[in-house]
């Protein structure tokens, strides 16, 4: 399965999820819930993924954590905020290309209309 093919089952997800609980959540119950959600349908998920800055060719644990991970190949970072912040698609951006993935989704799941919370960002390899 290609990063495509996973992401439109994690959106899936996450527009069902919306649907059922709404707005207003921390963003910790999203992440267990899409979590849920994406391993019931057979996907590999892994959250709170450890993810070490290597600069210099010296790693450093310094306590970066990708949200989830699905099938080792998409990056989910799950916020729940008024409004994302340039921050949050840089701090996205960068998490792929140190993890050396492909695509994220950068979710915000305080929006009226989840389709306007949800934001593919894609690493130039």
């Amino acid at each position: 399965m290609d990063e495509n093919e996973i992401s439109y089952k994690i959106i899936g997800c996450a527009l069902a999820l919306h649907k059922a609980l709404g707005p207003g959540l921390l963003e910790s119950a999203y992440e267990n819930a899409l979590m849920y959600d994406l391993e019931e349908i057979g996907l590999n998920v892994k959250n709170q993924v450890a993810m070490p800055l290597i600069y210099k060719e010296v790693k450093h644990n310094i306590g970066y954590r990708l949200d989830l991970v699905v099938e080792d190949k998409v990056i989910i970072e799950i916020k729940s905020v008024e409004n994302l912040a340039p921050v949050h698609f840089s701090q996205t951006l960068t998490y792929l290309k140190l993890s050396n993935k492909k695509l994220a989704l950068l979710i915000n799941f305080n929006t009226k209309i989840l389709k306007e919370g949800i934001h593919r960002l894609v690493n130039n390899l």
